[in-house]
């Protein structure tokens, strides 16, 4: 049987243009809901946003790092966590901090920042800690992967979608009110119809390795969520903010994983596997988490 570290999952270039077009409509749907004034807000109280940041950006990656250290997974699966863990958060975060009854506003304002901190936090995370552990390390010498063009993916993808948003919400606010929710629903349908019939045309791969990343997969997602909710517990944050950081962190952007995972390295199994896995199991711990969270009011 071949080795996930050694299989490359089949995706062609025009798949990678088409999921970078559909993360682009992702991020742009987000971005409407923004304006000049939720970023004036947070400059008059930037602590949650600040800790949400340093959980996303620090905390996960550390928490992943020392995860891969005990379980030790083959180096592809290591290196798809810790890369998934690279990303800023997932374009779903919005919807289900609402829906636990967490700060709405906030998890926008933290997707946005998150969004733009990671054309350099991402590239920066994933040399880092894919170096310092030894087999992961050897993955990320034989790609010679280019941080200045992973910055430059992330932008084109993230960023100027959030910038284009957030100029049609200042300049035509009568059509971003129109588009907002039935864009959000239309991309999220979209994304998550290109992620199945991606595992469809991948299936006896995926059902050969799942096995292998699905406990981590959900060992690390319990991890993510429990980081987030702990730190903002530590820096004293109130339960409404609480909650938005803890999703924020726990939901990440494995979209963005995926388009990295195929554009710098090939599509390598383990990787692609894992990001994969996240981008089913985070929804699900999140709607299910938020489900729990949403029984009790959060104080403010």
């Amino acid at each position: 049987m071949t080795g996930i570290d050694e299989v490359t999952l089949n995706f062609s270039p025009a798949s990678l243009t088409l999921l970078n077009a559909i993360l682009a409509i992702v991020m742009f749907s987000i971005a409407i809901d923004l304006s000049p004034a939720d970023f004036h807000r947070l400059r008059k109280a930037p602590k949650p946003v600040i800790i949400g940041l340093m959980s996303q950006f620090i905390v996960l990656p550390a928490l992943t790092f020392c995860l891969v250290l005990i379980a030790e997974p083959r180096p592809s699966i290591a290196l798809g966590l810790i890369l998934v863990a690279a990303c800023p958060g997932g374009n779903i975060s919005n919807f289900i901090t609402h829906r636990a009854g967490g700060n709405a506003a906030l998890s926008v304002s933290m997707t946005a920042f998150a969004t733009i901190g990671a054309i350099l936090l991402t590239p920066l995370n994933i040399a880092f800690w894919g170096r310092l552990y030894e087999p992961t390390r050897e993955i990320l010498q034989k790609t010679e992967i280019d941080p200045v063009q992973i910055a430059i993916t992330v932008g084109l993808m993230l960023v100027l979608p959030l910038v284009l948003g957030v100029q049609l919400n200042i300049r035509k606010p009568e059509i971003t009110r129109k588009l907002r929710r039935p864009l959000q629903w239309l991309a999220m349908a979209i994304f998550i119809a290109f992620i199945v019939l991606a595992l469809l045309a991948n299936w006896n791969f995926f059902l050969q390795f799942a096995g292998a990343v699905a406990g981590l997969v959900i060992i690390h997602n319990a991890l993510a969520l429990g980081g987030g909710w702990v730190t903002a517990t530590i820096f004293g944050l109130s339960q409404y903010d609480r909650r938005a950081i803890t999703i924020e962190t726990g939901i990440q952007n494995s979209g963005l994983g995926l388009v990295l995972i195929f554009a710098f390295f090939n599509g390598l199994g383990g990787m692609a596997v894992a990001a994969a896995f996240w981008g089913i199991w985070h929804a699900i711990s999140g709607l299910g988490l938020a489900s729990i969270m949403s029984r009790t009011e959060a104080k403010r």
